[in-house]
């Protein structure tokens, strides 16, 4: 294939003139533009199967030759807000996926305009910078020593994760990074509630420790770790010969927003010398509300802290930041100075984010953070987090008011809840079995009714069906609105379900 001359102008494919750029950017900007505008009236997902959304999508090899910016522009932003699950819609309450922030669309158009690498400071000087007053900013809104450490990451389980492998270096009593985890031939132990996110499972897996290393301590009857059982536990590992080596406590449990008792749970911690981390990624921020609870406010007292950003700070994914009270923790675990690393640090030692995580190469995730925390400003997130908290509780109360709905937790901006049909009698083990049976097929349908986007828990072997509210653009009127839905379509799938037992 002939080539260009590259002794002249070079005639690149990928490039894009300022006048096609402006163009092509102005009119998308347009679109986009009109999608959030009229969101509301859109289905939160159509529930299309992979082979429709192939179909959708088309298929064959890599084109030969490529299309015009602004056709393929257009084109794609039919595609994805045709054929995606729209997580800005006002119905959307599943899992802990915040609405993503306008400015943040923003942010991330710039980002990748200037496209640093925020891996060393001589890469991303001015990045580097930001990254770290977002980590302090975050570090202040919940309650965390400004003068801690910290790196922003993809998410909830990447910050865990680096939080934990933090933890691991500062209190295995042997060189843990050249010996390994078999070094002193002792067993390592991790304590956390029976509620706690499958990342733990993850990071016991991936850093050498085994899901045996495990301690599952069960919780009360509020679903929050029970400290005797904890207290119990790490005597008897001790008696074994045993090292206690990490306590991870929630601050807002995945399942129904159940916040530990942290402050508890760091005396034990500083009676046994064990590192305490907490699972904040969704939780943590509601501890800028003035009213915040007393655990919540003994984050303080944390060795380290998960916080999602994309979560409660309504920035679009990804965005995940990790805090360590002693920042030097965090270069204890990962820095390493390979010699083709020639980064001049003159008379002011700068940051090296590569030292801090396990990434070298890193995206400038930080400036969509920057900005919404400029945006926004404490009273903004006051004000937003305290709308999703009271809708949740008026969610809550509304089914409270049906007879054939039975209501189960209010936590943070969680509300659980199931349908029991009036002639269902509840605790007998047939009837539980029929109603998870029954509450499973209608959670399905509530997700494909495209109206709502609920998910799901397990309580106490009842499967439930949840409603997580991180979503700026849900009303009252639309919580209001759920309990008529959700009877409606329990009473279809309760008549289908009696019909097919019928039939057999």
């Amino acid at each position: 294939m002939k080539g260009t001359n590259l002794t002249q102008h070079r005639n690149a494919p990928i490039d894009i003139s300022p006048e096609e750029f402006r163009s092509a950017g102005h009119q998308l900007v347009d679109r986009i533009a009109e999608h959030l505008s009229e969101i509301r009236g859109l289905p939160v997902t159509r529930s299309e199967s992979p082979s429709q959304i192939r179909k959708a999508l088309g298929t064959g090899s890599v084109p030969a030759k490529g299309s015009p910016t602004n056709e393929l522009l257009q084109d794609t932003a039919s595609l994805l807000f045709d054929h995606s699950l729209l997580n800005g819609h006002p119905g959307f309450w599943g899992y802990i996926n915040a609405s993503g922030a306008p400015m943040g669309a923003l942010a991330d158009l710039l980002a990748a305009s200037v496209n640093a690498n925020v891996g060393a400071y001589a890469l991303s000087p001015l990045a580097t910078e930001m990254e770290k007053q977002s980590v302090q900013w975050i570090a202040e809104l919940i309650g965390y020593p400004s003068d801690s450490g910290g790196i922003l990451v993809s998410g909830g389980n990447m910050a865990n994760l680096v939080c934990f492998l933090a933890g691991r270096k500062a209190k295995t009593p042997w060189e843990i990074r050249t010996k390994g985890i078999g070094g002193d031939g002792k067993t390592l132990r991790v304590y956390c509630s029976s509620e706690t996110h499958t990342w733990v499972q993850k990071a016991a897996d991936m850093f050498g420790l085994g899901t045996d290393s495990i301690v599952w301590i069960p919780v009360d009857n509020t679903l929050r770790m029970d400290i005797a059982a904890l207290r119990r536990e790490i005597e008897s590992d001790k008696k074994q010969g045993n090292i206690p080596l990490m306590v991870i406590g929630a601050a807002g449990t995945v399942g129904t927003g159940a916040v530990d008792p942290l402050r508890e749970i760091a005396a034990v911690c500083r009676e046994h010398n064990i590192w305490f981390h907490v699972d904040g990624a969704y939780g943590a921020a509601a501890a800028v509300m003035p009213d915040a609870s007393e655990d919540l406010k003994a984050l303080s007292l944390t060795d380290s802290v998960a916080v999602d950003p994309h979560k409660w700070f309504y920035v679009p994914f990804e965005a995940g930041c990790a805090l360590v009270r002693n920042k030097q923790a965090l270069l204890d675990a990962f820095s390493y100075h390979p010699v083709y690393y020639k980064f001049h640090d003159g008379e002011e030692p700068p940051t090296n984010f590569y030292e801090y995580g396990p990434q070298n190469s890193r995206g400038f995730r930080a400036l969509k953070v920057w900005l919404l925390l400029r945006q926004i400003g404490r009273e903004g997130y006051i004000q937003m987090i305290g709308d999703d908290i009271r809708l949740s509780k008026e969610m809550y109360r509304a089914l409270q008011q049906h007879p054939e709905i039975q209501t189960f937790t209010q936590g943070l901006s969680i509300t659980t809840f199931r349908y029991v049909p009036q002639d269902v009698q509840r605790g007998e083990k047939t009837s539980e079995e029929y109603l998870n049976k029954l509450n499973t097929e209608l959670l399905t349908r509530l997700q494909a009714s495209g109206k709502v986007y609920p998910s799901n828990s397990v309580i106490n072997g009842a499967f439930v069906i949840r409603a997580c509210i991180v979503n700026f653009r849900t009303t009252l009127e639309d919580v209001l609105a759920l309990p008529e839905l959700v009877v409606k379509l329990g009473k279809l799938v309760d008549g289908d379900l009696r019909e097919k037992e019928l039939k057999v």
